[in-house]
């Protein structure tokens, strides 16, 4: 149930996009899958046809910066940006008011800003491996500051590559040398090979190196985006306003799954939080089927 891919053009960048199910259905909802770093579109392989089965048209674009979409041409890897790139994307693939945002990662960053904006097309949102920041900024998690403290030495240690990426030119050399680690690490157990390819592939040439570490400058230091994605930009640090989906892996291997339970006071009603038993950072991969069906639970059919 794969269709051909989807193209968006835009004067700042191209994006292109992996299709599962029947894109002849225009009313079949929609659920733009977004990855994160170090990953592809590819890294949905899994889970996508089951929404597929299920009903949905699958889009999943690979990320800007991320070959074969292209590079910015403002230079912009902001998570408003990226907010924008999902847009564009559900507009391509028709919206129909039935419609959810799926996001993994600097995908789920850009997903939690969809999922606060108030007039925000998408009805649901599902967010992986990466807790919402309001989660750590409300009164219930500043009230467990000092546990969250106690978390932070062992998370800078995990953090390393955020601070890494802030240096000049070392960073730029180490593409190779750095994905196949963070796939290690990060989903202990997962066999990535075949992923660590895809990722190199995508953004192992220099230009797309440097984009792929203009998502962690952009956001560690805190520079501006273009004025056409600032207004989207600001939604991003706020708590999600649709119902929404926090999924994260029992052995992450980058972030604790134990932050879930932050997460899980800043909800709106109709949410939920789910820790992901043996699922490690890439869990829509490394546990797929688990993956897929609280997803699934949680959006429902996509059929009438």
């Amino acid at each position: 149930m794969t269709a051909g891919p989807l193209e968006i053009v835009t004067d700042d960048v191209t994006l292109r996009a992996l299709t599962w199910g029947d894109w002849t259905d225009a009313a079949a909802p929609v659920a733009v899958c977004l990855h994160g770093f170090p990953d592809t579109a590819h890294g949905w392989r899994e889970v996508a046809p089951r929404l597929a089965e299920a009903g949905w048209r699958v889009a999943a674009p690979f990320m800007r910066g991320y070959a074969p979409s292209s590079l910015s041409a403002l230079d912009s890897y902001h998570v408003g940006a990226l907010m924008d790139d999902a847009l564009r994307v559900l507009d391509a693939a028709g919206p129909t008011g039935r419609d959810v945002i799926i996001g993994h990662d600097w995908g789920a960053m850009a997903a939690t800003g969809l999922a606060a904006m108030p007039d925000s097309p998408f009805v649901k949102a599902a967010i992986m491996s990466v807790p919402p920041s309001a989660a750590f900024r409300s009164r219930a998690g500043l009230a467990d500051a000092g546990r969250l403290m106690a978390r932070l030495p062992r998370q800078l240690r995990r953090s390393w590559y955020i601070l890494f990426f802030q240096l000049p030119w070392l960073p730029e050399r180490v593409a190779e040398r750095v994905v196949p680690r963070l796939w290690r690490d990060w989903s202990p157990g997962y066999d990535g090979a075949e992923d660590v390819d895809r990722v190199l592939r995508a953004i192992g040439a220099p230009a797309n190196w440097r984009a792929a570490l203009g998502y962690y400058r952009a956001m560690v230091r805190n520079s501006r985006p273009p004025a056409r994605y600032a207004e989207l930009q600001r939604y991003w640090l706020q708590a999600p306003v649709l119902p929404t989906l926090y999924l994260h892996g029992s052995d992450d291997g980058c972030a604790s799954a134990d932050y879930t339970e932050w997460v899980r006071r800043v909800l709106p009603p109709g949410s939920s939080a789910q820790v992901v038993g043996g699922g490690g950072h890439f869990l829509q991969l490394d546990q797929s089927e688990a993956t897929a069906h609280h997803i699934l639970e949680f959006i429902g059919s996509g059929h009438r």
